[in-house]
């Protein structure tokens, strides 16, 4: 007797909300009711039920000030648990101890994904002023120091098709919205090795990034720390902070089998 294809198991009101998840990727980020009805090629009713079901399930969440879907927080929890199964998550939790311990700041790890920083983890600074918790968060690459240490090893195609597309935010007044200097700030930090953050997500706030390689010598992520920038004083920077956040970042590249 020959055994089905495992297509022929297939329930198709889940091959359909699954659909509606895949419409959200590459630089997509919100999606109205009308364009997604489009997209899909679906009746009306049937994609508010889709919607309805997945909203519930905090799969998908809707924006009240644009009326637009986009993905929910369900997605991060399960991408996190997939990072966690590949291994980072679990190598780089020692690290950042050590690293928060011996410079006393807020370490993190952070991953992209779709020209978006995930922040993955982190070991809170135990000092009284102390930078709020990034985890779960997600911002555009352009305007952190992990995003922007990632990027750094790019093509250069590729960034011109996201600053092509792309609708670039201006989180404060030093964000770097021009294509030009944010393609010779990535040229200085690819020769560099690290990556900071100069005020650009928050006033008050800096942060240095520096890349994360596995065995096929592929950046996968950035190891980060982050302080309030009364405490980032140009010596503190050159003689503790940098050399720490470069020896975490190849301590734990190393543990993932770069040489």
């Amino acid at each position: 007797m020959m055994r089905k294809l495992k297509s022929a198991y297939n329930i198709q009101t889940v091959g359909h909300a699954l659909d509606v998840l895949e419409q959200f990727h590459g630089d997509v980020v919100e999606l109205g009711f009308s364009e997604l009805c489009r997209r899909l090629k679906f009746q009306k009713n049937k994609v508010f039920r889709l919607l309805a079901t997945l909203e519930s399930r905090n799969f998908i969440e809707q924006n009240i000030a644009t009326t637009g879907y986009r993905l929910g927080l369900k997605n991060l929890q399960l991408g996190q648990t997939f990072v966690n199964q590949m291994g980072l998550l679990r190598q780089a939790r020692p690290t950042l101890e050590s690293l928060t311990r011996r410079c006393g700041e807020t370490s993190y790890v952070a991953i992209l994904k779709d020209f978006q920083i995930i922040y993955l983890d982190a070991i809170e600074s135990d000092l009284p002023v102390r930078v709020v918790s990034r985890v779960g968060k997600m911002f555009p690459f352009y305007c952190t120091e992990v995003g922007k240490v990632i990027a750094a090893s790019m093509d250069g195609n590729t960034l011109r098709d996201y600053f092509k597309n792309a609708e670039i935010k201006q989180y404060t007044s030093n964000t770097i919205s021009d294509q030009d200097e944010m393609t010779r700030q990535l040229s200085t930090i690819a020769e560099l090795g690290y990556a900071v953050d100069d005020e650009e997500l928050d006033i008050g706030v800096k942060c240095i990034g520096a890349p994360i390689r596995d065995y096929t010598k592929r950046v996968i992520g950035a190891v980060s720390v982050s302080a309030p920038s009364m405490r980032f004083t140009a010596e503190r920077m050159n003689t503790l902070l940098i050399p720490l956040i470069k020896e975490a970042a190849e301590e734990l590249s190393a543990k993932l089998g770069y040489e």
